[in-house]
């Protein structure tokens, strides 16, 4: 297995060889939606994880440069929309493939407004409602830890994952 050092002797791992170690992992995949003085606005996110049940709350990494990142702070609630494989197209639409961004990006699927107001998919395998609790910046992104305050469940069925850079139905 291969390891590089830097200077000091410590573990150094290029960013090339980290990303594509992590490329491997496979993933669930959500859209991340807000709604706040701008609108709505949202993203496709990999990396959600729970945090604990008692009270239920979840974690998702939200890279700083992508535009929805100040609405998420500003909003202080957000909704995980995890998808089913038939929601691929939801993904690439809120993953930036094409020119549509921000609001149009809704024009896409259908939405309903959720207990904290925030938008939620229909047909999504779940979604949690969450009461933003804590944003901290690690490196080049925000991690925002959501209080879960709703949560609905979808239809039962093929769910769509990341791995390998592609979209597969798991």
């Amino acid at each position: 297995m291969d390891e590089t050092r830097n200077h000091g002797g410590q573990p150094h791992v290029e960013a090339g060889l980290y990303r594509e170690a992590m490329s491997r992992l496979v993933a669930a995949v959500h859209v991340i939606t807000t709604r706040g003085e701008g609108g709505r606005a949202g993203f496709t996110a990999t990396a959600v994880a729970s945090v604990s049940d008692s009270p239920p709350t979840l974690l998702v990494c939200l890279n700083r440069r992508v535009s929805s990142a100040a609405a998420f702070r500003q909003a202080g609630r957000f909704a995980v929309n995890m998808l089913a494989a038939s929601q691929q197209e939801m993904a690439e639409i809120f993953g930036g493939r094409g020119a549509l961004n921000g609001e149009q990006r809704f024009a896409a699927g259908h939405w309903r407004e959720g207990a904290l107001g925030v938008p939620c998919l229909v047909g999504a395998v779940a979604v949690f409602e969450c009461a933003m609790v804590e944003a901290r910046t690690i490196a080049t992104h925000d991690v925002l830890v959501g209080r879960v305050e709703a949560v609905a469940l979808g239809p039962e069925g093929t769910k769509l994952a990341y791995v390998d850079r592609g979209f597969r139905a798991v």
